[in-house]
């Protein structure tokens, strides 16, 4: 059963979230990096630091010309900061081979260093209004309950996945664009993984998961990801000591954060293969760029 695209944009024109990316006066450079930032990371921990990015380098040259330090800095406690490096590297190519002005199409944005499959049609979509399949989590669960009939959606395939969306969306390019933030939008806040709010829901009753029953997932299990003791917390917590200080520090500023000797190591070597840490002629530790 297709999803009533009229239903939901209506839906969606009445009841999204006011969020900054969103309104017309933003740009497609705002609307780049509000997507880079939102990957694993809640819209409440964000839209500050999006604010201020904005604020600070409100055209790619101008995130180009700081420093690999200063971006990871101005990055804070977003994680996964390697994101940060990413999106310094695509405001360079913006600047220097773009005329400083986002791309438009899929295949171009694909071009830019780490700019992947999701975050290129979403940018293709949502600051230029053009007709993309955009597949996130939310999107695939609001698929695979609404026309599927399942309880969720399985591990993800990206070929099944886009091709699923690509039927779903309106001809016309500007509805198709407004359809795919919808359809995110419906995942995010009705269409939930644990407590769905299905008596709000746009299309309850076209949606094949009613219609069955409301069937439990019977797929494999995600794995539940934990946060405390993994490398990525100790990547996070030797990063925050390089964050909290102007100079470069030595090893033994580092060692304190956390007593696993072979952990914390590891870490600190896997953040200089990563480049999010250097090594200074002298021996010490410092946020890429700002020593050398």
């Amino acid at each position: 059963m297709p999803i009533d695209s009229e239903l939901l944009i209506d839906w969606f024109d009445s009841c999204a979230r006011d969020l900054p990316w969103r309104r017309p006066e933003c740009t497609a450079w705002g609307v780049l990096v509000s997507e880079i930032m939102l990957q694993q990371t809640p819209v409440a921990r964000v839209e500050p630091i999006w604010h201020e990015w904005l604020a600070r380098w409100p055209v790619p040259s101008a995130l180009a010309a700081a420093s690999q330090g200063e971006v990871l800095r101005a990055w804070g406690k977003l994680g996964y900061p390697r994101r940060a490096l990413r999106l310094h590297a695509a405001a360079t190519a913006i600047a220097t081979e773009h005329g400083d002005v986002v791309p438009s199409d899929v295949d171009t944005l694909l071009s830019l260093p780490g700019i992947g499959a999701y975050t290129a049609r979403a940018v293709a979509a949502f600051a230029y209004g053009k007709r993309a399949p955009v597949v996130d989590t939310n999107v695939r669960r609001v698929v695979a309950r609404a026309v599927h009939g399942a309880g969720g959606a399985g591990p993800p395939s990206n070929t099944r996945d886009m091709a699923d969306v690509e039927v779903l969306l309106p001809r016309d390019e500007a509805r198709a664009a407004r359809f795919s933030a919808a359809l995110m939008e419906l995942g995010a806040v009705v269409c939930t993984a644990r407590s769905p709010r299905c008596a709000d829901c746009p299309v309850y009753d076209d949606c094949a998961w009613q219609k069955a029953g409301r069937p439990a997932y019977q797929g494999p299990a995600k794995a539940t990801q934990k946060y405390a003791g993994t490398d990525r917390h100790v990547r996070g917590l030797l990063l925050d000591v390089l964050r909290g200080t102007p100079e470069p520090v030595w090893k033994a500023s580092l060692d304190v954060v956390w007593p696993d000797t072979g952990q914390r190591d590891r870490c600190l070597d896997s953040l200089l293969v990563d480049g999010l840490v250097e090594q200074t002629a002298d021996g010490r530790f410092a946020l890429p760029g700002e020593h050398r």
